[in-house]
């Protein structure tokens, strides 16, 4: 089994910085790509910030220049660093690693629980 296990998430107002953390544990053998999704109230889940194991990054529009993501590989953590947060941002924000847990197994796509962002005065 794999757990993602995310923190940071909080309220905070516009213009303000906050830093979700994602860790990976339990039987890994490889992890690809890790990401963040988010979803606000009655809208679809995006894509905010991806990261393949090589540390290419893709951002969505909305987040670029505002918005880092990084991991350690070492400790299957991801981070997303997030400054200049708007209302906007404001949503669930879902922690996503694609983790083949054994050599004789396949890609799978795991989420952690999930995290809420508020950003609000």
């Amino acid at each position: 089994q794999v757990q993602l296990v995310e923190s940071g998430g909080g309220l905070v107002q516009p213009g303000g910085s906050l830093r979700l953390s994602c860790a990976a544990s339990g039987t890994i053998f490889s992890i690809h790509d890790m990401g963040w999704y988010r979803q606000a109230p009655g809208k679809q889940r995006e894509l905010v910030a991806s990261i393949t194991s090589g540390g290419s990054k893709n951002y969505a529009d909305s987040v670029k220049g505002r918005f880092t993501i990084s991991r350690d590989n070492a400790k299957n953590t991801v981070l997303l660093q997030m400054n200049s947060l708007k209302p906007e941002d404001t949503a669930v924000y879902y922690c996503n690693a694609d983790v083949r847990p054994s050599l004789w197994k396949t890609t799978y796509a795991y989420w952690g629980q999930g995290t809420q962002v508020t950003v609000s005065s």
